[in-house]
């Protein structure tokens, strides 16, 4: 697992090639402000190869955070992420791994018919619940969780992941109330701090696309004070001290700033959202100013719009951005905002790699700066 001692020296090591602020607080110890993404690709041996080269190259160029999931291209991405850490130069307690549960995975490849394949493989073998499932491809049940923690450490070939995440669960609210989600969210999080406990994770999180980012009232909308009170009356039920949900996860980037723009979250606990004047109406805030405030992590998925950004930026954005390259100015956008802990940027390709790392060398706009390009 990663510690203090080893992300620190880690940084010692690189920290002179980046500008100020590349490293950043995460756990006891420091991350980087860029991670390494793995969501990408097609699930097939030249992938495979093309990730791993990347990844050893990254890893040896001062980014030590990984992000995969257990569902990533057919469970590849985690088989190379363990291939890379064991090739890369560096050690296992300098490097930040992430993975995510949730989306029922398949094994190696797409099997011809993907209902069949969950039926056998998680259904009638009692993995999954028929009720606990959907659209037929995801759960968050504790007994879910379990086995497919197991799988990441498995295919990871680790003893502990730094951060596991609960990918996506507003997938869940396709298919069962709020209330009912929040519920089955804190069983889940019973088990992550179950395995806390145990040493096989060293804190937990949640992984969103929409939750956080859509207006209240939206069929995807979930409430992250109300996930935080979940997760310290987990904490309280298996008797830790405190709760290991310490980061989320959602998307951020130039064309995708509702994190940052877009007042979504109730302030405040959850028992005291009503504002000052009796009205009733909740005040609210930005997801990024909650998790701030509530001393949360944020990695950012889609940094350059899965690619699209590096093609270029909005007229009125790139001016006002420093880096060599759109790519670049796109990552440094995203690790600018106020309260991003670091930007995750897929990593399949090796010349992509350097040129993301190399966005780490400009410093981050200031407050003042970032502001500046919503005028």
């Amino acid at each position: 697992m990663a510690t203090r001692e080893g992300t620190w020296r880690y940084r010692d090591r690189f920290g002179d090639r980046y500008g100020r602020t590349y490293f950043r607080r995460f756990g006891p110890g420091v991350v980087s402000s860029i991670g390494l993404g793995t969501y990408l690709g097609e699930p097939t041996d030249a992938v495979d190869a093309d990730y791993r080269e990347a990844l050893e190259v990254g890893l040896e160029s001062g980014i030590n955070v990984v992000d995969t999931a257990v569902n990533y291209r057919c469970g590849r991405s985690e088989r190379v992420v363990g291939d890379a850490l064991r090739a890369a130069d560096v050690d296992r307690d300098e490097v930040v791994v992430a993975t995510k549960g949730g989306f029922v995975p398949f094994d190696g490849e797409r099997p011809d018919d993907p209902g069949r394949y969950v039926r056998e493989e998680f259904l009638e073998t009692g993995l999954v619940d028929p009720d606990d499932l959907a659209h037929g491809s995801h759960a968050i049940a504790p007994g879910f969780f379990d086995a497919m923690l197991d799988r990441s450490l498995n295919r990871l070939r680790l003893d502990a992941i730094d951060c596991y995440y609960v990918h996506n669960p507003e997938t869940q609210l396709a298919v069962r109330s709020e209330a009912a989600v929040y519920d089955a969210l804190e069983d889940a999080f019973e088990l992550l701090e179950r395995r806390r406990l145990g040493g096989d994770i060293g804190r937990y999180g949640v992984a969103t696309w929409d939750a956080f980012r859509v207006p209240s009232g939206d069929e995807a909308a979930l409430s992250l004070p109300e996930i935080l009170s979940r997760a310290a009356a987990a904490a309280e039920t298996v008797g830790a001290d405190d709760h290991g949900l310490e980061a989320i996860q959602l998307p951020f980037n130039v064309t995708m700033a509702d994190a940052f723009t877009r007042a979504t979250q109730p302030a405040g606990d959850v028992a005291d959202v009503a504002d000052a004047d009796g009205s009733g109406e909740t005040e609210r805030r930005s997801v990024l100013e909650v998790a701030h405030d509530e001393g949360l992590s944020v990695f950012t998925s889609a940094s350059i719009g899965q690619g699209e950004l590096a093609a270029g930026l909005p007229e009125h954005v790139a001016p006002e951005l420093a880096g060599d390259t759109a790519a670049q100015r796109a990552i440094n956008f995203a690790r600018s905002a106020p309260g991003v802990t670091s930007a995750l940027v897929g990593a399949s390709d090796v010349d992509h790699v350097r040129e993301n790392a190399a966005a780490g060398t400009f410093d981050p706009l200031g407050a003042g700066a970032f502001d500046a390009v919503f005028e």
